[in-house]
């Protein structure tokens, strides 16, 4: 085994995961974005006081679309790594995984009704 590799194996692995979170924070709109509208709905969720189980739900849901938002990053980076050039199947493939943070946003946006609305409308 290469020295090169033994001082990879030493450090942390969390720490790769975090410099991830980072740069992706860092060259992504679209994830700071989503960010602020997680912090938008955690403060919502105090403020209406949800139940532990609703909480529960809407952190799952949070995880989804941010996952789904890094990992549509990572694919459409690899993309751009392998072929910079414009080509059909490329685009087929970033498009799919952008259609896959759409859904989590959508199904998000659905939980959010589900949970919120009836709260807002007890509040009026």
């Amino acid at each position: 085994m290469n020295l090169a590799l033994k001082d990879k194996q030493k450090k942390i692995g969390f720490s790769y995961a975090w410099n991830g979170i980072l740069e992706t924070i860092k060259t992504e709109s679209n994830f700071r974005f989503h960010l602020i509208a997680t912090s938008f709905v955690v403060i919502c969720s105090f403020i209406l006081q949800i139940s532990l189980f609703e909480w529960a739900i809407i952190l799952l849901t949070i995880g989804l679309v941010l996952v789904a938002e890094i990992t549509n990053s990572a694919i459409e980076a690899i993309i751009d790594y392998v072929r910079p050039e414009i080509h059909p199947a490329a685009k087929v493939i970033k498009d799919a995984a952008a259609g896959s943070v759409l859904i989590a946003a959508l199904i998000s946006i659905i939980i959010g009704c589900i949970i919120f609305i009836p709260k807002i409308l007890d509040l009026l």
